[in-house]
């Protein structure tokens, strides 16, 4: 699939380990580099600034949607190309879904899982139907991959359902499976649902 816009979820503070930050700068790079904008959550903070800092810098495109509670001036980014106000959390959502080729997290907190762990339920329900992945840099999603693989074990998450997260170390490796993404075909229950 071509790739022209991706949403990245990702922390607003750094972390203790410079490899974070690192991972945001050569993820930045890459989308100037390979004429991919950047959607993100319109932060001047953390891993969220650095990205949208590194994309800016080579001219790149960034666009920044934030709901009107977290619009406060030592949040909210003052130069990226495009800034959406959105009413709640959730319209945010839908409007970065709607713009979307794909998303990739980086390392974050509870938003960051949060948004994660929205698209792959929405991916589940098959009503969204864009690749969600996960670059797992230093190791930092390990814990996270290991109880996804336990609810399989259980029987409270199917293993088709977990494959549809994609998971690389590299931001090569990434991008390249999520280039060969094809969507899946809607069943006939989600359609019923969907429609109503």
């Amino acid at each position: 699939m071509n790739i022209q816009k991706v949403v990245v979820f990702c922390g607003s503070s750094s972390g203790f380990n410079s490899v974070y930050k690192n991972t945001a700068i050569s993820l930045g790079n890459h989308f100037v580099e390979n004429d991919i904008s950047l959607i993100y959550g319109a932060g001047k903070l953390g891993l969220m600034g650095t990205i949208a800092d590194t994309v800016l810098e080579k001219n790149g495109k960034v666009i920044g949607i934030i709901p009107e509670l977290l619009c406060k001036e030592e949040v909210l980014h003052p130069n990226i190309t495009e800034t959406i106000i959105t009413k709640t959390m959730s319209e945010r959502k839908f409007i970065m879904s709607k713009m979307t080729d794909a998303y990739i997290t980086l390392p974050g907190g509870f938003g960051t899982l949060d948004e994660l762990f929205e698209a792959l339920t929405l991916q589940q329900l098959y009503i969204e139907k864009k690749p969600v992945a996960l670059l797992n840099v230093n190791g930092f999603f390990d814990a996270t991959l290991q109880q996804l693989d336990v609810m399989v074990k259980e029987g409270l998450l199917k293993q088709k359902n977990r494959d549809m997260l994609f998971v690389d170390t590299t931001i090569t490796g990434l991008m390249e499976q999520l280039s060969k993404y094809k969507a899946p075909k809607e069943t006939s229950i989600i359609s019923k649902v969907v429609t109503k």
